[in-house]
Parts: structure tokens; sequence; C-alpha cells
């Protein structure tokens, strides 16, 4: 009895509210540990296992944005053969703006750096033809006819194309069948006519170079012209630009007169330096052959 009366007078004492929780919570009991029931798997995660695949990488603006990314296709590089042709339509583009900018002068010293580019290969090609870096054959004749061995000199030069070779043969057969005076008349026309014939083109090119700067000059003046024209009627409203672009169209046919002058005066320069050696190797040929013709005359006369 005064069990249940304490028991009676604890209730009153405590709160409602919390008497009323600590009747309806009850403890529960848990049989497994908590690791060990984090890592056992459920009946149905055993039954049905999923993987699912890697997510792919998005970039961070798409990301935050929510898009989702497009994947493009992998580009292939252009084929060798593309790339020529790219590049040769280019440059005949640019060959092509660049005439039209240059105005007539411009014509007219396109043909003329055609005309220097095959006159120079050409020369290199005759002279090569002539002999005019060879002078072996023409060597071996004179060191033979010094020595007395006229025929066999002869046949060494005979029927040769080199210039050299041609001019010794003929001072031999000079010196061995006509008079001294006829025969140093002989030679001489013989290599005036071989030099003469080795120097053709040359003056051809000496024009190219005098006259392609003059027609640069030409180009840009007549081109200073045309843009000073074109500023005066615009009048008030003249924009610098238009000046500008004027003349730099109008300079691009001296430079054009100076890039083809320069190299045709520089082949000139070479080749008359090349046949000004022919010249002398021909008159030191020459004067060689005269000497031994004369020592051998007066060895003969003495025997």
């Amino acid at each position: 009895m005064n069990l249940r009366m304490i028991l009676l007078a604890t209730l009153v004492t405590i709160p409602a509210p919390l008497a009323a929780q600590i009747t309806q919570t009850e403890p529960k009991v848990s049989t497994q540990s908590p690791a060990l029931a984090d890592t056992i798997p459920s009946q149905a995660e055993v039954a049905a296992p999923t993987i699912a695949p890697a997510p792919l990488p998005v970039d961070a603006t798409d990301a935050g944005l929510g898009e989702t990314p497009t994947l493009l296709p992998p580009t292939e590089p252009l084929a060798p053969q593309q790339e020529v042709w790219q590049t040769a339509q280019d440059a005949s583009e640019r060959a092509t703006a660049f005439l039209q900018n240059g105005g007539p002068s411009i014509w007219v010293i396109a043909a003329l750096s055609v005309i220097t580019a095959a006159l120079i290969l050409w020369k290199i090609w005759r002279l090569a033809l002539i002999g005019a870096w060879s002078r072996g054959k023409a060597g071996q004749a004179l060191k033979l006819f010094e020595r007395g061995d006229i025929n066999a000199a002869l046949a060494i030069v005979d029927n040769r194309r080199g210039i050299r070779s041609k001019v010794v043969a003929n001072a031999i057969r000079a010196i061995h069948y006509l008079p001294e005076d006829r025969a140093r008349e002989e030679t001489a026309r013989v290599a005036k006519r071989e030099i003469a014939q080795a120097g053709i083109g040359l003056r051809a090119l000496e024009l190219i170079a005098t006259i392609a700067p003059l027609l640069g000059l030409l180009g840009t003046v007549l081109g200073m012209i045309t843009a000073f024209q074109a500023l005066q009627q615009a009048g008030n409203r003249a924009d610098p630009a238009l000046l500008a672009g004027g003349i730099w169209e109008a300079l691009l046919t001296t430079a054009a007169g100076m890039a083809v002058a320069i190299p045709a005066s520089a082949a000139l320069t070479w080749f008359e330096a090349v046949i000004e050696r022919i010249r002398r190797d021909v008159e030191d040929g020459a004067t060689r052959l005269f000497v031994a013709g004369a020592r051998i005359d007066l060895k003969l006369a003495a025997e």
C-alpha cells in the first residue's frame, strides 16, 4: 500500500509531456553490431548486382549549366596532296592579287622576270656545252705540241666542241700549214669568233638589268598620280587610308623592278667574268703554240 502511494506521488510530480514520452517509447535491442550490419548486403542486392558505368568527364561550365556534353568526331589531318594543292592555290591567289594591284607596269616586269630566268638557265647550259669550265684537253694538247708531238696534240683537240680546244686545233693547223703571219691572223680570227659566240645573250641581260628598275619607277609614278587623283576627287571627305593604300600599291612596281634587275645584273657580271677567263686562256694558249712552233722550226732548220 505504501509502495503504491509512493509511485502515484512520483507520477504526479513528473511533468505530463515527459511522462507520455517515457510511457510511449520502448528501448529496442539490436541483435547485430552496427559495423556488421553495414557490411552485410541485403538479399535484393545479392540477387541483382548492378555495376554503374563510370560517368563521362564533363566540362566545368557544362556541368554548372546542366548541359549534356557533345562528343565531336575526330578530325583527320589533310592529306599531303591536299596540303600541296592548298599551298599552290594560295600562292596563285597572292600572285594574281600582286599583278592586279601593280598596274600595267607590273605585267611588263613579270614578263622580263620570265625572260631573265630563261636567259640565265640557257646561258649556263651554253657555257657548259662549250667547255667554259674545262681546260683538260687543251692543256694536254699544248704540252704535247711543246714537246714536238704535233700529231698527238692535234688528235686530242680535233673535232671537240670546247672553245679552248677549237682555238688550239685551228692554231696547230695554221702553224703547220701556213706562214707565221697568216697563221697568227687565222688564229686571231677563230678566237674572236668563238669568244663572240660565247657572249651571245649578255647584251639582253644587260638591257633587262637597265630597264627593269626604270619600269618599276614608271609604275610607281603612275600609281602615285592615280592615288592623288582619287584623293582630290574625295575633297574634304578625303581618307588618309586611301592615300596610303595607293602609295603602297604604287611602290610594288619599284620593288618588282629591283627584284628582276638585281639577279640579271649579278648573272651578267658572273658570265662576263667566265668569258674573260676564257679569253685569257685562249690568248695564253695561242702564244704558247706560236712560241713552241718557232722553236720547232729553228730545231728543224738546225738539223
